[in-house]
């Protein structure tokens, strides 16, 4: 990434969340019928006409009962002080009508990606975008049924809400200090509406800025690989953290979580890997879950994750 990023080769990336298993593809290597991609509308996806059926998800979430077994192993890290916000993940078996690939070309989102029919990610989060000598990064935190009275003010007055967006804030102010100067947050808790397949979301972000040094392009892979995992998706304190994920979680994330970009020359974009199907030997399954905080209560937890499993098609 630091050399194609120093001389000017565009290309995309996908990084997974442990950081094992990196890709890194010229763009002019890239094949279609292997990878697909389309990053805030650079794509290499050709025109795609739908035939049959709308995309159908049926969700099958495991039960309250264990899913409370992996939230109260959470709480009871907060409470012991060893993390403040801890986003918690769970792996939904699914039932579709469509391939991946299908869903690929259906769905509507920011950043879409589907690799080699193993995964299929359709995100509407940025990671950070790298443009004219600035990073930007846009956390979200906080989800709402559109359909629910006043929901604006509802999530916003909301104390657990609250506190997790304010500690993500601070996380990713924290982060791009490390690659950036004169950090600020430029958007604070502003509103992004959500089309799904089942209902219209609201989803709560904020956009925080810092000034990148002489010669950035160079070390651009260094400047992705400090800022990871996405503190979005993983929490603070980071390192402890990830360690409480990998073992309340049970398997590894792999892809989901991680990032994927696209460097066109002298511009950066990328994305999280949210909103994320991945085939398995057993079947598709769904990774979605939640920030949890000191405030978290168990059922809102559980219904939000539920509420995540949705295809973005209109």
């Amino acid at each position: 990434m630091n050399e194609w990023g120093g001389e000017g080769i565009p290309f995309l990336f996908i990084i997974d969340f442990e950081q094992v298993k990196p890709l890194i593809f010229k763009i002019n290597e890239i094949r279609p019928d292997r990878l697909l991609y389309d990053i805030n509308g650079i794509s290499n996806a050709r025109d795609y006409t739908r035939s049959g059926s709308p995309a159908k998800l049926v969700k099958y979430p495991e039960s309250f009962a264990d899913y409370l077994l992996k939230f109260n192993m959470v709480k009871n890290e907060i409470a012991n002080g060893n993390s403040f916000l801890l986003n918690l993940t769970c792996s939904t078996p699914v039932g579709l009508n469509s391939t991946l690939p299908e869903i690929f070309h259906m769905s509507t989102a920011r950043y879409k990606i589907c690799l080699n029919d193993e995964f299929v990610c359709f995100s509407p989060e940025p990671f950070v975008i790298i443009s004219n000598g600035k990073i930007r990064s846009f956390p979200m935190k906080g989800t709402i049924d559109a359909s629910i009275p006043d929901a604006e003010n509802v999530i916003l007055n909301d104390a657990k809400e609250t506190s997790e967006h304010y500690t993500i804030v601070d996380l990713i102010r924290n982060d791009l200090s490390m690659v950036s100067k004169r950090v600020r947050v430029e958007r604070f808790r502003y509103f992004d509406a959500i089309e799904t397949n089942e209902k219209r979301l609201l989803q709560v972000s904020s956009e925080i800025c810092g000034d990148l040094g002489e010669g950035y392009l160079s070390s651009i892979g260094d400047i992705i690989f400090s800022l990871l995992p996405a503190g979005s998706v993983s929490g603070a304190p980071k390192k402890k953290t990830t360690e409480i994920i990998a073992s309340a979680e049970g398997i590894p994330r792999g892809y989901y979580t991680g990032i994927a970009g696209l460097f066109d020359g002298r511009n950066l974009d990328s994305g999280v890997l949210i909103r994320f199907i991945e085939k398995r030997e057993n079947g598709y399954f769904y990774r979605s879950g939640g920030g949890i905080t000191s405030f978290s209560d168990p059922l809102s937890e559980y219904n939000e994750m539920i509420d995540k499993i949705y295809v973005p098609v209109i």
